[in-house]
């Protein structure tokens, strides 16, 4: 059967299908499969130095053991693109040097490119035979053309060539829309529209570059977030005869989300002040009549849009989206786990236009009272005619056999406009329909105003990760950067460092499940939520019995007064119990972004206390219009020297812990309006603490006994810091 505009696509098969063998001479060979030594390449000599009668050396080569080789192999389905901290671990466990690994995974990446090649040429062969038989059909029907004024057999010279076969043609389109808009009307739970009631020239394309979707597939490729393949785990896949559905809904997707990042009044009605506006709900249906399905009973909508001017290129900004280990580190704060499920469509062209692909996530608030938002969805990025790239995202939770969502993703995503000088202008949308009536009483405000999951959102995050990436990428020290910070590398390592501490933060502070921890009885206040892990053969954290504990409470103090008070050193030992009331020094500063409070510091404790004397702290403060962090850890004063060299910070062990400052709601003037905050805050206070050094240990009643009084007489201690300071 023939689908919609899908002749270009059957030329570009029958161009391959034609393509010489020369054009796989680089496929390697499984048992050609080596790596080379660095230390064993030899090069020849040149001009005098070189004896006619010796004939140069031959490169010697080093062949793995088949132990290497499978434990490499085993590694390599799991994760066929390991970071530098997984080559390291993995070479030191081998016996091999991280380049030697380096290179046998690029080596089999492009071993197991050849052979997906291989098996589509095969495909795109039958594929050409398949056209060959529709094309001896069409003569045939030829012979049997119909007068088109009176229904008669037609004579010779009555109907041109082109006439009837695009009537052929029309009636095989007709017969493949039908069939899919009943596939879709099954899983979406409602008709599709025919394309026969589009007015003329609103016919979609599927434009989405490589199309080949009947070929292998890399399925769970490995490009997981941490605790995503529990994630994985809990998704039915989707059948073949889906896969049609999908491709429809993201094009669909990618033009409404267009039109509602473009569209004014009156499909967005302007707010109670300047920067806000609503989405016109009638106004929707009547422009998008087609949708992912009918609201199920006990989900309401959410839509909000934003946009900004991001210090980022728009090349670096796409990349980021359509990478899941990328887009889950810069937005580290809202997606507690991803994961890349299927990848449908690479893009042409050497970028991501076109690119298709099937992802799962869970989006959190940095709270354990706001239940996160997990989405199956598929996700669609393409360059439009005016340069303008669009990456959007829709739900497909519906193709799954017995789906009862809690949330649903309506079309929403980003268009991103170059501009001049490295600059791109994004504006965002986000459109959900969410079961929200979990969520505790005090964060009710912040969830119904759009701030915890909506568009500001995202777009604040984006903006001030932004900054710190430029901040990282810089080659110099500036004069506000003081302290004990001497070299480039220096500064980059410490920034390394911090960024692991502060994603290790996040995914432990909400209510995600991306984290095996098990809740503790005996916590004695349900305010309190405390859990615990062991952790084992992880370099970047200490080994033992770990515990953590974090509750959330309002202040009717605005965020910004709470965020300078637990950012200053100078106040710290007002509420840090473990300084002990000893000066806290500032050692190193480096400033992330245009506004002060965006920094990371080294701090360190001169306690009376010599146990703790000269106690060093890793410390980084960020703050946007939609919530502020601050978030520290102690570390080893050996490996912070090491750090501040140059080092790599994979090996450094961290504990973080830390607070997040959400406002209460947006601000301005009440006005009688249910979503409008009190211009307080809403602080979450999380531990991280190491109990037992051993891991098989038991963990005692005394030890949670001990966290809950710290955490909780933390708590008093700021609520008289902030109060009194207020007052």
């Amino acid at each position: 059967m023939f689908q919609p505009n899908m002749f270009d696509a059957h030329h570009h098969l029958l161009e391959m299908a034609h393509k010489t063998p020369e054009n796989n001479l680089d496929i390697i060979r499984d048992d050609e499969f080596e790596t080379k030594s660095g230390t064993d390449i030899m090069e020849a000599p040149s001009g005098d130095d070189q004896d006619p009668n010796q004939r140069p050396r031959k490169k010697q080569y080093h062949r793995h053991t088949q132990h290497q080789i499978q434990e490499m192999e085993g590694f390599f389905n799991e994760c066929p693109h390991p970071d530098d901290k997984q080559r390291k671990e993995l070479g030191r466990r081998l016996g091999l040097e991280p380049l030697q690994v380096k290179f046998w995974f690029q080596n089999k990446r492009t071993q197991v490119k050849a052979q997906h090649e291989r098996h589509e040429n095969s495909q795109l062969r039958a594929e050409n035979e398949k056209l060959r038989a529709e094309n001896i059909r069409y003569k045939d029907a030829l012979s049997n053309a119909i007068c088109p004024s009176c229904g008669g057999p037609a004579a010779i010279g009555e109907m041109s060539f082109d006439e009837q076969h695009l009537r052929i043609e029309n009636a095989h389109l007709r017969e493949e829309i039908d069939r899919i808009s009943g596939i879709a009307a099954k899983c979406v739970g409602k008709s599709m529209l025919s394309y026969s009631h589009l007015p003329a020239g609103a016919t979609r394309s599927l434009d989405l570059g490589v199309s080949n979707f009947g070929g292998p597939q890399t399925s769970l490729t490995g490009e997981m977030h941490a605790g995503a393949s529990d994630l994985l785990r809990s998704i039915s896949r989707y059948s073949e005869a889906d896969k049609p559905v999908i491709i429809e809904l993201a094009v669909a997707a990618m033009e409404e989300l267009i039109r509602m990042a473009q569209s004014g009044e009156p499909l967005w009605i302007p707010g109670p002040n300047v920067l806000s506006e609503t989405l016109n709900e009638d106004e929707y249906i009547r422009n998008f009549p087609r949708g992912i399905g009918a609201k199920p009973l006990g989900l309401k909508s959410e839509a909000s849009r934003e946009s900004a001017v991001v210090i980022m290129n728009h090349v670096n900004l796409v990349e980021i989206l359509m990478d899941v280990n990328q887009w889950s580190s810069v937005f580290s704060t809202i997606v507690s786990k991803a994961a890349t499920v299927e990848i449908l469509s690479t893009g042409v062209a050497g970028n991501f236009n076109g690119a298709l692909q099937v992802m799962t996530s869970e989006f959190q608030v940095p709270s354990p009272l706001v239940p996160t938002r997990e989405n199956y969805f598929v996700r669609y990025c393409k360059q439009h005619p005016d340069g303008t790239w669009a990456v959007v995202d829709v739900s497909i939770d519906n193709l799954r056999s017995n789906s009862v969502p809690r949330y649903r993703r309506w079309p929403s995503g980003c268009l991103i406009r170059e501009l001049p000088n490295g600059y791109s202008k994004v504006t965002w949308v986000e459109h959900v329909e969410v079961d929200d009536r979990a969520v505790h009483s005090i964060y009710k405000l912040l969830v119904n105003s759009g701030l915890a999951f909506g568009a500001k959102r995202w777009v604040a995050t984006l903006d001030r990760l932004c900054e710190r990436l430029a901040s990282a990428m810089a080659n110099t020290i500036s004069p506000g950067e003081i302290g004990v910070i001497t070299s480039p590398e220096g500064k980059k390592s410490m920034l390394k460092l911090a960024e692991r501490m502060v994603m290790s933060f996040c995914n432990g502070v909400g209510a995600s499940t991306a984290h095996t921890w098990t809740t503790l009885s005996g916590s004695g206040d349900d305010d309190v939520r405390v859990m615990t892990r062991k952790s084992m053969d992880d370099p970047g954290r200490p080994p033992g019995v770990v515990l953590s504990a974090a509750t959330s409470f309002w202040l009717p103090v605005p965020p910004k007064k709470v965020f300078d008070s637990l950012r200053d050193e100078n106040s710290r030992s007002e509420w840090d119990i473990l300084s002990n009331g000893g000066l806290v020094q500032e050692m190193a500063h480096i400033a992330n972004g245009r506004d002060p409070g965006n920094a990371v510091s080294l701090l360190r404790v001169n306690s009376a206390n010599s146990s703790q004397s000269n106690m060093l702290i890793l410390q980084e403060s960020c703050t946007d219009s939609t919530g502020s962090y601050v978030i520290y850890a102690p570390v080893d004063i050996d490996a912070m020297n090491m750090v501040l060299s140059g080092g790599d910070p994979d090996y450094v062990a961290l504990l973080p812990s830390g607070f997040a400052i959400l406002p209460d709601g947006p601000n301005g003037p009440s006005g009688g309006n249910p979503d409008v905050g009190t211009g307080g805050s809403l602080l979450t206070v999380a531990f991280q603490i190491l109990v037992d050094s051993v891991p098989t240990a038991k963990l005692s009643l005394g030890s949670i006994a001990t966290v809950n009084n710290l955490i909780k007489c933390t708590v008093e201690r700021i609520k008289g810091s902030v109060l009194c300071d207020r007052a």
